[in-house]
């Protein structure tokens, strides 16, 4: 694993703008145009309402958090975006186009990593071309890519019981990029490793969005993790749960370790904080 760069810079000072949740749905005028827009989604399983009214977008070339407590329905919202789950009411565009069922060019890694335990690296990160039926030169040109990418290059007849937990979450991204996709759907993707390989992943994933930014949204419980890799904070919360508040994340990319430690990044954490913990609830 790489050293963290280290920021010479001093402090940033600024004021975090904190967007109204009827608000969240208007154009993404600095990002460019919204690649990803929910409106009114509300699902419910029998009597339970999950998620009631949500409406947010993902633009791009922008990174969306979402944070909110265990049970809030983030997840379930994720799979709706991906075509893995269906709304109850509202709709999920991608470029336009509603989501019925899972559309090319967007990809979801998850908590866990999924990994084919009989085949080696190199064909666990090209089975999603392969059955897509890409030619092999292709799939050759974007497996060796996305190997480089996450830093896996030269484990390629390696089997996932032969890789660190780090190495296979990173298997599993590559698995993702792969695909060359138009929206990353991330749930939760680093929360089954232990926090230092968790923050190492944390800058590469920057690392990697920074050479081929694309629109992602972002899914996790950690809110340090929420501020440092998104361009804004969507909060969930409530029973069933709606958007409550929406933080612009006004903070210079490319971002490195030394961010965390800046007024910036802690008076925004702390507003996040007290947004969320004001009273929250739901099921995932």
């Amino acid at each position: 694993m790489e050293d963290f760069p280290e920021n010479v810079g001093a402090p940033l000072e600024f004021t975090v703008p904190s967007v109204p949740a009827d608000e969240n749905q208007r154009a993404v005028t600095d990002r460019e145009a919204s690649r990803m827009v929910i409106r009114g989604a509300c699902v419910s399983f029998g009597q339970l309402e999950v998620l009631r009214d949500v409406s947010l977008t993902v633009g791009r070339r922008e990174i969306v958090s979402i944070v909110g407590p265990s049970g809030c329905g983030k997840t379930t919202l994720l799979r709706a975006a991906a075509g893995l789950g269906s709304l109850t009411s509202g709709s999920i565009e991608i470029d336009g186009e509603k989501v019925r069922k899972s559309l090319p060019g967007v990809c979801m890694v998850f908590q866990h990593f999924g990994l084919f335990p009989w085949k080696n690296l190199w064909n666990n990160i090209a089975y999603g071309l392969k059955l897509a039926r890409f030619p092999k030169a292709e799939t050759e040109r974007r497996v060796t890519e996305a190997l480089k990418l996450v830093g896996l290059a030269g484990f390629e007849k390696s089997y996932p019981h032969q890789l660190s937990g780090g190495m296979q979450q990173r298997a599993g991204l590559a698995r993702a990029l792969v695909m060359e996709p138009r929206l990353l759907l991330m749930d939760e993707p680093f929360s089954a490793i232990d926090a230092q390989t968790r923050e190492l992943l944390q800058f590469e994933l920057l690392r990697i969005w920074d050479a081929k930014p694309t629109a992602m949204l972002f899914v996790t419980h950690a809110i340090d993790e929420a501020v440092l890799m998104g361009d804004r904070v969507v909060i969930l919360a409530g029973r069933p749960s709606h958007v409550k508040e929406v933080f612009e994340v006004d903070l210079a990319r490319p971002r490195d370790r030394a961010i965390i430690g800046s007024d910036a990044f802690v008076q925004l954490r702390n507003q996040v904080w007290r947004a969320l913990f004001e009273g929250s609830g739901g099921t995932d």
